[in-house]
């Protein structure tokens, strides 16, 4: 019988008696985890850009009634400059503060849309996406 060399700690010892060796196999090292993206997807990407859309409307966004605005119309404002809060009205209403003077289609860019409607004393952008619009404001009681 011969010995394995001293030193190799990983020499295979040497078959006992009968043909089988003394030591067990190691056992197989166990699978990395699999990840499923479908799930992270769900689960956290997913809620994450809801929230992140409903805060923005919140903090972003203007009133319903301004995508029913057109020229001609009335509204009150009861929000702020940046977070408008816009109920439409009839120009006949006492509470009417503005009238849309014109609405410019594509863009959202209120200095250069409205610089050349006279009467134009605020402006509201509104912007989704890749749809987007300005209306021209003038007093509404004019």
């Amino acid at each position: 019988m011969t010995t394995p060399p001293q030193g190799n700690p990983f020499a295979q010892q040497p078959p006992a008696p009968g043909g089988q060796f003394n030591a067990y196999p190691a056992p197989p090292a166990p699978a990395p985890p699999r990840r499923n993206f479908k799930k992270i997807a769900r689960n956290i990407v997913l809620p994450i850009a809801g929230i992140g859309i409903a805060v923005g409307a919140y903090l972003g966004g203007v009133g319903d009634d301004t995508l029913e605005l057109a020229a001609g119309d009335c509204l009150q404002n009861t929000g702020s400059t940046s977070n408008p809060d816009i109920e439409k009205l009839e120009c006949t209403d006492a509470k009417a503060t503005h009238k849309v003077l014109k609405k410019v289609d594509g863009t959202s860019l209120s200095d250069l849309a409205c610089q050349s409607t006279a009467g134009t004393v605020a402006a509201i952008t509104w912007k989704e996406g890749s749809d987007s619009f300005v209306l021209c404001l003038g007093n509404a009681k004019k």
